[in-house]
């Protein structure tokens, strides 16, 4: 295929790395996939191998244009380093702060794209809210909130773990970014508890860390209120309170989430639920801009994927569309804010976000679409 990216090395084949790959290959990309264990069945080429071992990610590097990382957080800035070193495009879904500022570092002097937070939040919700932000003459709030739920919760937390359990602790336990009265800080997670309603279904959503990306740097000043929270059934938050402070599960973070995936195990109807709204002065009238979706799962070249594998991996597919096409450029940090959505929206792997969707008044009812 023409343009800046041919060849793209997948790290990780869990759900969200085996469907990158698959939408990465069918885009027309030529891929490889990278683990210890390769699921069966998948349409593109696959390695055995450590992708723990820098020596291993060098040698499987040589060869690609593109890096994209499906790995827990703790490994990106080492594959991020090796990438940088190779003078790769590197892609990645993490939504560890600190992570992200290894790679901005690595980004100041790149020869590729250094692009971490690819995924539905970080990610997708920022180009949304970015989006919604436009056109205000003075801004008064952008406000995100993102959760991936079972359609048919049961018990107390009315939760399944569908997506890392590593990754899930860490956004609940570390330290939140936001803008509050304009002024850029860190407030604790599982708090500031509200309640949501998208299609006649009562929700809730608190305080979790790594949802905004970068957007404090890019809107210090701009705005007054930006915040993220996670979505989820009313009581969950109250829950975790309860398991992580009270029952001292924050201080053995691994031991927590396994105790949690054992408990709430993954389910496969799934529905991802988009609530991002913009408030500010339009015409010199007070005026709010919203998007609501709720998001099912998809059926894709004969296989089911679940709605937070789809909405994850098609978000980071469609900017390695962008990148490859000349709609962002081709090196240094690209920040989600700045990714334009109607162009987003536009790429083969973006439109799958039309394809599986109820917006506002609709209830969705766990419908799933297939796509050609």
């Amino acid at each position: 295929m023409s343009g800046k990216i041919k060849s793209v090395l997948v790290l990780g084949m869990g759900k969200v790395g085996s469907l990158a790959g698959v939408l990465l290959n069918r885009t027309g990309f030529s891929v490889t996939g990278m683990d210890m264990h390769i699921p069966d069945g998948l349409p593109f080429k696959t390695v055995k191998g450590d992708v723990s071992s820098k020596m291993e990610l060098e040698k499987a590097m040589s060869s690609v244009d593109a890096v994209v990382s499906c790995l827990p957080y703790h490994l990106n800035t080492m594959v991020a380093t090796v990438a940088h070193s190779k003078g790769l495009h590197y892609f990645d879904l993490t939504e560890d702060v600190a992570s992200t500022q290894a790679i901005l570092e690595l980004s100041k002097n790149s020869k590729g794209v250094m692009a971490p937070q690819c995924g539905l939040a970080p990610g997708f919700i920022g180009i949304v809210g970015a989006d919604l932000a436009k056109g205000f003459d003075t801004l008064r709030s952008i406000k995100m909130r993102v959760g991936a739920l079972p359609q048919h919760p049961t018990g107390l937390l009315g939760y399944a773990f569908n997506w890392s359990t590593e990754g899930l602790v860490n956004e609940y336990l570390n330290d939140c970014e936001v803008i509050e009265d304009g002024e850029h800080k860190l407030v604790p997670p599982l708090e500031d508890l509200e309640t949501i309603v998208i299609n006649g279904v009562q929700l809730e959503a608190f305080t979790t860390s790594g949802g905004l990306g970068t957007m404090c740097e890019t809107y210090d000043g701009k705005v007054k209120t930006l915040n993220y929270k996670t979505i989820r059934y009313p009581g969950h938050a109250q829950l975790m309170q309860f398991f992580f402070n009270e029952l001292y599960m924050k201080d053995d973070r691994q031991m927590a989430g396994k105790i949690l995936l054992n408990a709430k195990p993954p389910v496969n109807e799934d529905v991802v639920y988009v609530h991002a709204s913009a408030e500010g002065v339009k015409n010199g009238k007070m005026f709010r801009e919203e998007f609501v979706r709720g998001y099912y799962p998809l059926e894709i070249d004969g296989q089911v994927w679940r709605a937070i594998a789809w909405t994850t991996a098609g978000s980071l597919c469609a900017v390695i569309e962008m990148v490859n096409n000349g709609t962002l450029p081709s090196k240094g940090f690209i920040h989600q804010e700045n990714i334009p959505l109607d162009a987003f929206l536009a790429t083969k792997n973006g439109s799958l976000y039309a394809k599986s969707e109820s917006g506002n008044g609709s209830s969705g009812g766990g419908k799933m679409r297939k796509v050609a």
